[in-house]
């Protein structure tokens, strides 16, 4: 429904020129007359004052931060450009804010001036908002409420239309496994078993497409008469997997629906981009991947921080999906040998344990996250070799972490 366009005074100065009329008829008084046509007219002349001469506002938007993350605040800042012909009063703005965030958006907005005089007027206009809910958030439209220089009438303006912001998951900063080194099971070990005892970084093997022309060994390259590559990545960069759940039978209907709306499935998120963060800066490649083996984002090369980012925004947007299976995850590990691996999934079952139990043996830190948890099943995952804590919403994941770790001095399952 549209707004009334009058505000009190303008309703009761209407009112009264209407009475005037009636007065005068009745009581053959001129001047009542004059008197309600003036009333009329400054109405009138107040809310035609709001529409003409009135050139399109312009407004400019920023985040700070540019992309949120769930649970922290961020400052909106609106510059307004704008130019009327007659002056307006102060009036309200407000900001309509998507559910999912939240934040006190609304304030006092500044009388102008006419443009005659002063040319165009900017205003800006800032508040602090909280992202509590990850996913894209629509902020916006700026709307501002504006009075005639009488107060008779007002004007509710929409400045410009909704602005995405981006809300990406929580991720925690978790401890370092200062106790497994990159060589403790993963790939650099299985390289370095192949290349036997003493194998250093100028080990060459013949070039192949693909690789990298920094690489290239030029001496060993004119000694064989053939291109020859550097060995030193195989052995620098182990790999780490993060392996994620997605499947429907493990999460409500909102997780399938709307990024935010579930909080088990918000907690599995945060552990997914923390987990492959920390495995990044311990020095490990990090694949993160559905249980079909599907990538959910590109590989990060081992202390890629700038990639870290992209993965966590790009974690903004994912939801749970209809198919998938626990079942089809022992399959993708089948020859490899890796460093840790961590499976981020919702309650398991005596039945997922067993579907897992052939992972163990390929990893040198099997971890199984498991939100919302069956304490059943987590004995049995337990007894395979898997580490594992149940996780709740209401849990901190760094302190759970620390427990995942292993002890100072040993590597990998005991």
């Amino acid at each position: 429904m549209t707004r009334w366009p009058l505000t009190l005074r303008g309703t009761g100065a209407v009112l009264l020129g209407l009475l005037s009329f009636v007065l005068a008829g009745a009581f053959t008084i001129p001047a009542l007359l004059f008197f309600g046509v003036l009333l009329l007219s400054a109405v009138a002349l107040g809310l035609g004052s709001l529409y003409l001469g009135h050139r399109p506002d312009h407004v400019r938007r920023t985040f700070s931060p540019e992309v949120a993350t769930a649970g922290e605040e961020v400052t909106v800042r609106a510059h307004v450009e704008s130019r009327t012909v007659l002056p307006t009063m102060s009036g309200r703005w407000e900001d309509a804010l998507a559910p999912g965030v939240e934040g006190e958006a609304t304030g006092a907005f500044p009388g102008m001036r006419s443009g005659l005089i002063a040319g165009s007027h900017s205003v800006d206009l800032a508040y602090r908002l909280t992202a509590r809910r990850r996913g894209i958030r629509s902020i916006g439209p700026l709307r501002v409420t504006t009075t005639d220089p009488f107060g008779f009438a007002r004007r509710t303006q929409r400045l410009d239309t909704p602005v995405p912001l981006t809300v990406a998951p929580a991720r925690i900063d978790l401890g370092a496994l200062e106790d497994l080194p990159g060589d403790a099971g993963g790939s650099m070990q299985t390289a370095t078993d192949r290349l036997g005892q003493g194998a250093d970084n100028l080990i060459p093997r013949p070039y192949f497409p693909g690789d990298s022309m920094r690489r290239i060994h030029w001496r060993a390259s004119a000694h064989r008469g053939d291109l020859m590559v550097r060995q030193e990545e195989q052995e620098s960069n182990p790999e780490a997997v993060v392996l994620f759940d997605r499947s429907r039978d493990r999460w409500s209907a909102e997780a399938l629906r709307t990024p935010g709306d579930d909080p088990a499935f918000e907690v599995a998120v945060s552990a997914v981009v923390s987990a492959a963060a920390r495995f990044v800066r311990e020095g490990y490649t990090v694949a993160v991947l559905d249980v079909d083996g599907a990538e959910l984002v590109e590989p990060i090369e081992a202390g890629d921080l700038a990639a870290v980012e992209t993965m966590t925004i790009a974690f903004a947007t994912v939801t749970a999906r209809r198919d998938g299976s626990l079942a089809d995850a022992a399959p993708l590990f089948a020859g490899a040998t890796l460093g840790p691996v961590v499976v981020v999934t919702g309650p398991v079952r005596e039945s997922d344990a067993a579907l897992l139990a052939p992972i163990v043996a390929h990893t040198s830190l099997p971890v199984l996250v498991s939100v919302g948890a069956d304490p059943e099943g987590l004995r049995a995952a337990s007894a395979t070799g898997w580490r594992t804590t149940p996780l709740e919403p209401e849990d901190e994941l760094k302190t759970l972490w620390s427990q995942w770790a292993p002890e100072r001095g040993t590597v990998g399952v005991d």
